[in-house]
């Protein structure tokens, strides 16, 4: 999915122009994607002339960073709320039962589209 990153943005609006839904606009002249509305289209890709717009898979180390930190907080919770340090891994198992999961959705996800690609 794109994002902008900011400091490259230089509010020319060729972005908000060419998209063809109209889910970019300009705030504080740097552009902004309603991202509940983009197609995915990728136009606004190709014609940042700044590059502004960006591929998310650039953010996969901070999502992975975010949540190792998150289940950190949750297994400090956990012990400190259920009053008991065994807490802490059972979170973990948890949280790791969690990204198991959310691998599995990908996973299948991933092979319903492939198979979009023979219909």
């Amino acid at each position: 999915m794109p994002w902008i990153k900011g400091e490259d943005c230089i509010g020319c609006g060729i972005c908000v122009e060419n998209c063809p839904v109209g889910t970019i606009s300009l705030e504080n002249d740097v552009a902004v994607i309603d991202m509940v509305n983009c197609i995915h289209c990728g136009i606004c890709h190709d014609t940042c002339p700044k590059l502004a717009v960006r591929h998310d898979s650039e953010k996969i180390q901070d999502e992975v960073k975010s949540n190792i930190i998150k289940t950190k907080e949750f297994m400090h919770d956990c012990a400190k709320y259920l009053g008991d340090s065994k807490e802490k891994q059972k979170c973990l198992n948890r949280m790791i039962k969690h990204f198991n999961k959310e691998k599995i959705v990908m996973e299948k996800t991933l092979e319903k589209l492939q198979m979009l690609k023979k219909e």
